[in-house]
């Protein structure tokens, strides 16, 4: 066997692409499964957590003091971002997967993450936009629900702003990047989560006014 083969074995790299030895790799799915499992189960929590302040939010606006409360433009500016930075997170994870283009995959991991920071402060400006017009936390149910359920989102973005920084961390060489592209696509999945339960929310204080709340209460 040749020097250079016997590198390549031995965990080196064939000139092209980094190599991970077999055993490395075997060791690395046992932290892989474990944070899979724990981020599915994670999302089911939260998931099932949203789901009922959902349901609470539709049967308080079936009430007689409910008043519906017009969406600020800025909302459609962070849907936007977090559309993008879930489109960008699943780019980078794709990249790195293939341990071919590690910059572009760096590229795409910081996009991501920057747009992440921008949805939650374009949430802040839609949320001064409100109180600039007296729709503040307290006396209507609809602004009151919006404020909490906006920032329980924002919450959960901010939590996973920290695991992308965790993964920008652990990919700063060509071969961190190759062992650690697991980390990009569990931030992903997570950023794909994300934007689910914030379109739900979306269309929720769009499209629920008291007279819709009223009928799926059948209270009309």
């Amino acid at each position: 066997m040749s020097a250079g083969a016997l590198h390549t074995a031995a965990g080196g790299s064939d000139g092209a692409h980094p190599v991970i030895p077999i055993s490395a790799a075997r060791r690395a799915k046992r932290p892989q499964a474990i944070y899979g499992v724990g981020l599915w189960v994670f999302m089911g929590v939260a998931t099932t957590l949203f789901s009922l302040f959902l349901t609470a939010y539709v049967m308080r606006m079936s009430g007689a003091d409910a008043v519906a409360i017009e969406m600020p433009q800025q909302l459609w500016l962070s849907t936007t971002l977090l559309v993008l930075g879930s489109i960008l997170l699943q780019s980078a994870a794709s990249v790195a997967s293939t341990a071919a283009q590690p910059e572009r995959a760096r590229l795409l991991l910081a996009a991501g993450g920057i747009c992440a920071m921008a949805f939650v402060g374009a949430q802040a400006w839609g949320w001064w936009a409100l109180l600039g017009r007296q729709v503040t936390p307290v006396g209507n149910p609809a602004g009151s629900f919006f404020f909490l359920l906006t920032a329980l989102h924002a919450l959960h973005v901010t939590g996973g702003l920290v695991g992308w920084l965790l993964a920008a961390r652990a990919t700063r060489s060509d071969v961190a990047l190759a062992a650690a592209s697991w980390r990009i696509g569990l931030c992903a999945r997570y950023w794909h989560f994300l934007l689910l339960v914030w379109l739900a929310l979306f269309a929720s204080f769009t499209w629920v006014t008291p007279d819709v709340a009223r009928i799926i209460c059948r209270t009309a």
